[in-house]
């Protein structure tokens, strides 16, 4: 979904848009004079500058070896059907979706089925986008917001080793930055298989002392179902800025509406005795909209002694989803479909103070940090009869506030040794009116300190040795905390669980360009949870699983021969089990014990340009005693175009080039279809990959 270069761009650097990465990147971002190399997401306009050299660690060290920064302009040459899967250019990340496209995606990482958030805490210019306590799923990150021609870079960090990172971020962190300015303004049409239309404008004019930036979406999307997405989105991007991001301020608006259809996961056995087709429904009701707001502003000072960040932002948010996963099964004659909603107004800050000293003679840099958010929930669940609700299963206001503190320490004892020390204490504290049953309101609150370190040995031949261990956590739905009986059935009791659940990691890695051109990076890691605690939102219940490890490796590769040409291969391997025996069996569901994928980029500042992505995720066992498993999901996509010397630019989007008949998702179940038993029928149920399909986009730039 890339049209121009807009992001710190001249229009003879378009050599810089489709082959960035590796060595460019590091040579026109992040330069400051922090002995230990770049800032915390912060990045500098210089001079057009063409790089064609491979980076070196020491203009961009990496604290861990499967910590990676990627710029927007190598986001923007992957060919994806959807926003979210422009993430999967962190290494082991796969992005599906289940639902219809306004929904939040499923996320897969290190091992770990992280329905739509869980564990993968997802940032955008210091806001979270991760939900706690949200009406679908615990840490819901929905990003169907993101513009992607907007991204200035992508930070991704994996294991709780960070003392920066919070909640959510046991598996990984991705920090997004959207441009402060475009140096290029442009706009864009898109016209694709199943009803796919998509406008984009984009641009940036001088303001006084600074820069005024603009920005606006449509799409309109039917897709391959029997029963239409009718997809209508809106986006709209405003921000003020002055100055850098080390040294600046900005002030940005955000808005985005959303509604549409949805064509959930179907039943096998229908699909195998042909009275579904493969893009039917059963319930053609479902789907949902969505709406979400935001004012945030950011403010940084950096110099030779230190720096300073602040980070504040309000966010309103709503969501109202459809879903009938069970069809028939707990009524007959209505049917099984649930309303979820959820209505929200976050409120945050979050502060640092970086300070560069000595140490025992020694070069260090100590950072001090908080991180507050402030959750007014309004969140329900009802049954629901083509989008009617009859019956409240459960209603509550939740407030919910977090209080995060952090202090790290990185000290160059050599020039081959370089130690990190760090330890974060966080205070969630929430308050729970069940207005449909007062038996569950109630308060709670937890405190978790999570120590960090991580030491890097290097560079030896400009080839880096890591090791990284620490706690990390994530919270569970307030609700959970405070239940006391099933909201379905009063007379049952139910065990509340903790708010906070600790996880522990540790890794080992080297990352080496010893060969010209060639960054590669290999990590080993370990990550364990004392329970993989989940509320359960279609249900409106808690259950608790049990312990859980995961050990896992990771192989990324990025290579660039030439100024035109690139090359890239990620992949991991994971074993999930619980940690603990049990007669019904080890397996994780949905935990993947493969992900991969790779690519090349061709292309030059002008003319004929191209990308070719294969991604690939592994089977996962569906129920613990392994006795169901799903198998491989691989696609192939493609992009062609063409840069001519006016600045027009025209690219033909190819996605899954075999038509490869695969699923997005499965998941084994329970479910009734009209005619079967009362008890249901146990089965696969499963959401497919879309066929084949084309976008073809004009762009000018001007």
């Amino acid at each position: 979904m890339h049209y121009f270069p807009l992001v710190h761009t001249k229009p003879l650097l378009c050599t810089l848009l489709l082959v960035a990465g590796g060595a460019a990147e590091a040579q026109i971002q992040n330069q400051s004079p922090d002995p230990f190399g770049p800032g915390t997401g912060a990045s500098t306009v210089l001079p057009a500058v063409t790089v064609t050299a491979p980076r070196s660690l020491e203009s961009e060290p990496t604290d861990a070896a499967s910590e990676k920064r990627i710029s927007g302009e190598t986001l923007n040459t992957r060919p994806v059907p959807r926003p979210g899967e422009i993430l999967e250019a962190a290494p082991g990340l796969i992005v599906t979706q289940h639902s219809g496209e306004g929904k939040a995606n499923q996320y897969f990482l290190r091992g770990m089925n992280l329905d739509h958030g869980t564990d993968l805490a997802i940032w955008l210019d210091g806001m979270p986008i991760n939900m706690r306590t949200h009406g679908h799923g615990q840490g819901y990150a929905d990003v169907n917001f993101l513009i992607p021609e907007l991204l200035e870079q992508m930070i991704v960090k994996k294991g709780p080793y960070w003392a920066e990172e919070s909640d959510f971020a046991s598996a990984g962190s991705l920090r997004l930055a959207y441009a402060s300015r475009l140096e290029t303004n442009v706009v864009s049409a898109t016209g694709g298989s199943f009803g796919y239309w998509r406008g984009l404008a984009a641009g940036s004019m001088a303001v006084g002392p600074g820069f005024l930036t603009a920005a606006g979406e449509v799409v309109f999307y039917d897709g391959p179902w029997q029963a239409s997405d009718a997809l209508r989105k809106f986006n709209a991007f405003l921000r003020y800025s002055e100055g850098t991001r080390d040294n600046g301020l900005a002030i940005t608006a955000l808005a985005y509406t959303n509604s549409w259809h949805s064509t959930d996961q179907i039943p096998v056995r229908a699909v195998s005795d042909g009275s579904l087709s493969r893009f039917g429904a059963v319930d053609q009701t479902d789907g949902g909209n969505t709406q979400r707001y935001s004012l945030s502003m950011r403010w940084s000072r950096t110099d030779d002694r230190g720096a300073s960040l602040v980070e504040a932002y309000g966010i309103y948010s709503t969501l109202n989803l459809f879903n009938n996963f069970t069809y028939f099964l707990d009524n007959p004659d209505l049917g099984d479909q649930f309303q979820q909603v959820d209505k929200r107004k976050i409120l945050g800050l979050n502060a640092s103070q970086a300070l560069r000293h000595k140490l025992a003679g020694f070069l260090s840099e100590t950072t001090v940090g908080t991180q507050i958010r402030y959750d007014d929930i309004g969140v329900g669940l009802f049954n629901t009869f083509q989008r009617t609700a009859y019956n409240t299963v459960r209603y509550d206001q939740v407030s919910e506030s977090s209080v995060g503190l952090y202090l790290k320490n990185t000290t160059a004892w050599t020039d081959w040794l370089k130690v990190t020390l760090g330890v974060r204490g966080d205070l969630f504290m929430a308050s729970v009116d069940s207005t449909t049953l007062a038996a569950n309101s109630g308060y709670a609150s937890a405190f978790l300190a999570s120590p960090k370190a991580g030491v890097v040995f290097g560079p030896f031949e400009k080839t880096e040795f890591y090791l990284n261990g620490g706690f990390g956590y994530h919270s569970n739905d307030a609700r959970g905390a405070t239940i006391t009986v099933n909201p379905a059935d009063p007379t049952q009791p139910i065990a509340a669980v903790p708010l906070l659940v600790q996880s522990k990691g540790a890794e080992i890695g080297v990352r080496s360009q010893a060969i010209k051109g060639w960054d590669t990076s290999l990590a080993v890691f370990l990550l364990d949870f004392n329970s993989e605690l989940v509320f359960l939102g279609d249900a409106g219940t808690t259950e608790a699983s049990r312990p859980s490890r995961r050990i896992g490796v990771e192989w990324t590769n990025s290579y660039r021969p030439t100024s035109w040409a690139s090359f890239d291969l990620d992949l991991a391997f994971t074993r999930a089990r619980f940690s603990d025996y049990s007669p019904e069996g080890n397996f994780i569901p949905g935990a993947p014990d493969f992900a991969g994928s790779g690519g090349i980029t061709l292309g030059a500042d002008t003319g004929w340009f191209g990308a070719l992505r294969v991604r690939s995720l592994g089977p996962r066992p569906l129920t613990t005693d392994g006795s169901v498993w799903t198998s491989f999901t691989t696609t192939l996509n493609g992009r062609l175009g063409y840069i001519f010397d006016n600045g027009i630019k025209l690219n033909l989007d190819v996605f899954n080039i075999l038509n490869t008949q695969a699923s997005q998702i499965d998941y084994f179940y329970t479910s009734r279809l009209p005619g079967e038993p009362a008890e249901g029928v146990a089965d696969l149920h499963f959401h497919p990959v879309e066929p084949t399909a084309f976008r073809l986009t004009l762009a000018k730039a001007f």
